[in-house]
């Protein structure tokens, strides 16, 4: 599988996705692959370097920047999931990797700044399944706050509704210092003791997997 995280917009969680769903599914025994296109920024190959010199197992990472289509087909013949992690902007490398994904999961935050933005993205998305018909596009609310998070939740539903190019995911992906304190430390939230964090990735990870 194909796995594409990706936004029109920077600040909105992707690496931190990008990496924990990563490390889960890999603790799940399957072969995975990170791929950073970020030509600029390297959130991604930054965190697995302190991983390996901090002893933790591993996970295979790549960068790919230019176009990105033949690159991710040829390694989704040797890896179980191949998770891109694009720029935070409309580019190259995201638009090719939407010709080549199996499923697009859009971190969106909760906030109304935030939810303005969808439209470049689902119209980004609606002119890559002119090549791509079969990609699926699976909308996360990300980064929720914990203490009002509630109403934000609901009213980003009812927005994102208005979008039927994208379903909108059951699970949601609260802020909290665990994601923040792994990304540190070269770890996933599943390896660390927060159980909520470790929870809202193992159920994103289930319905992401398991979404026909």
């Amino acid at each position: 599988m194909i796995l594409l995280i990706a936004h029109t917009k920077g600040g909105v969680g992707k690496s931190t996705l990008t990496i924990n769903l990563a490390v889960e599914l890999q603790r799940q025994g399957a072969d995975v692959i990170l791929v950073e296109a970020d030509p600029t920024v390297h959130t991604v190959s930054n965190w697995a370097r302190d991983r390996e010199e901090n002893g933790y197992p591993p996970i295979q990472t790549v960068q790919k920047t230019g176009n990105l289509r033949s690159s991710l087909l040829d390694l989704a013949t040797r890896y179980d999931y191949v998770i891109v992690d694009a720029p935070g902007k409309d580019s190259k490398e995201m638009r090719t990797a939407m010709t080549a994904a199996d499923v697009l999961l859009m971190p969106v935050v909760p906030y109304q700044a935030e939810l303005d933005t969808t439209e470049s993205v689902v119209a980004t998305l609606t002119e890559a399944k002119d090549f791509n018909p079969d990609m699926r596009a699976l909308a996360v609310l990300n980064m929720a706050p914990t203490n009002t998070g509630a109403n934000d939740v609901r009213d980003a539903r009812e927005y994102l509704a208005d979008y039927p190019e994208v379903t909108v995911a059951r699970t949601v992906i609260h802020q909290r210092k665990a994601f923040r304190n792994a990304l540190s430390q070269g770890l996933g939230v599943i390896e660390m003791r927060d159980a909520k964090a470790k929870a809202e990735i193992q159920l994103l990870i289930q319905e992401v997997t398991t979404w026909h």
